[in-house]
């Protein structure tokens, strides 16, 4: 149960377990239709037929969302389409165009539907009323849209929003690695992977290795980023943190699960108040580990990220205001403008002109440590002048006005 966790915060007015029961039912699975290739709905999460559609186990609500899918291979529509195009040349004398045969296209493969497999794939959902928290069992993000589109159209007013903390994963992770100080509770493990955040996009891989040598440090002190880190937390649950502040692969230690799965009306009840239990404290250690959660305070109202970046933008050039980032506590992490790290500005003038932010591009120009020109990085990702970091190790400088 709980193989990968990806958390949001849980936004707008308190949820009702009836009210959300009820959304469900309105939004159950059914499988494909013969000329449907993708149909999604929300089945019993206990796997007993007629069920209820969210379980309530000790507080916590989990669902399961169940999506079904049917593929035709390429291949063989590119063949049926070939037969199709070579019999109209030799009636009609003229080849198809690009838009006919994009239609064409598209018949052929709605011809071959109803003789494709399906596939099925479910995505197990919790919700932690108590702790204003989503955890879903994905590994991908699309697929968590997917999840997430689902609720908002079950549930009136659901929301949700992604938690943002004051060290990203990947800069904390640098520091963790070089300085081979985890956050107490932690430890690290064997497994990591680096990426280089330049032209080259190389990659080295760890596994089942020593990660506290100093070749390790070497490459992260070159400016390749920590995208992966496997770790264990307390003895109790091991897992890779990514640089999105994703959780994968978890694993239950020391048998918590020992003795549940044949006990078949216990069962599911023991592996959720087990899990749940676990990684109810895990999540929040884990979110402290990076700093604790923040919030973006602007000193007057702006719209959106984009005005954001546009009021912080003609802020630097006026010489005047703030805008500060805080925690939940309302305390300054970070302030903008008069900002307390005088080269904030500098970095960012040094972004601008290359347009392509980066770590090693503000530490090699400034010539200062890593570790603050991570910050530097992070806080204009947070304020919206650039953008997360990609799959790829990359970000991307958000337009301002000129």
């Amino acid at each position: 149960m709980f193989s990968n966790a990806l958390i949001y915060r849980l936004g707008g007015a308190p949820l009702d377990l009836a009210a959300v029961e009820a959304g469900l039912d309105h939004h159950r699975f059914a499988e494909c239709g013969a000329s449907q290739e993708l149909s999604m709905g929300w089945i019993e999460p206990r796997g007993e037929a007629h069920g209820p559609l969210v379980e309530s186990v000790g507080g916590h609500w989990i669902m399961k969302l169940q999506v079904e899918a049917k593929a035709v291979p390429s291949e063989i529509v590119k063949r049926k389409l070939q037969d199709r195009l070579a019999e109209i040349e030799k009636s009609t004398g003229r080849k198809p165009g690009r838009k006919e045969s994009k239609e064409l296209k598209e018949d052929v493969k709605q011809a071959l539907l109803p003789m494709a497999f399906p596939k099925r794939a479910s995505v197990l959902v919790w919700i932690d009323p108590a702790a204003g928290t989503l955890l879903l069992d994905v590994t991908s993000q699309a697929r968590a849209d997917d999840v997430i589109s689902g609720l908002v159209r079950a549930i009136d007013g659901f929301s949700v929003q992604q938690i943002n903390t004051s060290t990203s994963p990947a800069a904390a992770m640098a520091e963790w690695l070089i300085e081979q100080e985890p956050p107490a509770g932690f430890s690290i493990d064997r497994e990591c992977e680096l990426k280089a955040n330049d032209e080259s996009k190389s990659v080295v891989r760890y596994g089942r290795h020593a990660l506290d040598i100093e070749e390790v440090r070497q490459h992260v002190r070159d400016g390749k980023i920590p995208t992966r880190l496997a770790m264990t937390w307390e003895g109790r649950v091991s897992f890779m943190l990514t640089e999105g502040m994703s959780l994968r692969s978890i694993h239950f230690l020391d048998g918590l699960f020992d003795g549940t799965a044949n006990e078949k009306e216990s069962g599911f009840d023991a592996d959720v108040a087990i899990a749940t239990g676990e990684l109810s404290k895990l999540i929040p250690a884990m979110l402290e580990a990076l700093g604790g959660e923040i919030a973006i305070t602007p000193s007057e109202p702006v719209a959106g990220v984009v005005g954001a970046a546009r009021r912080l933008d003609s802020l630097a050039r006026e010489g005047g205001g703030k805008v500060e980032i805080t925690d939940s506590s309302g305390e300054t992490l970070v302030t903008f403008g008069d900002g307390p790290d005088p080269m904030y500005d500098q970095a960012m003038a040094i972004v601008r002109k290359d347009g392509k932010p980066s770590i090693s591009l503000v530490q090699r120009h400034l010539k200062i440590g890593y570790n603050r020109a991570a910050r530097l990085i992070e806080a204009m990702e947070v304020a919206g002048m650039v953008s997360p970091m990609d799959s790829s190790g990359s970000r991307i400088l958000i337009a301002v006005a000129g």
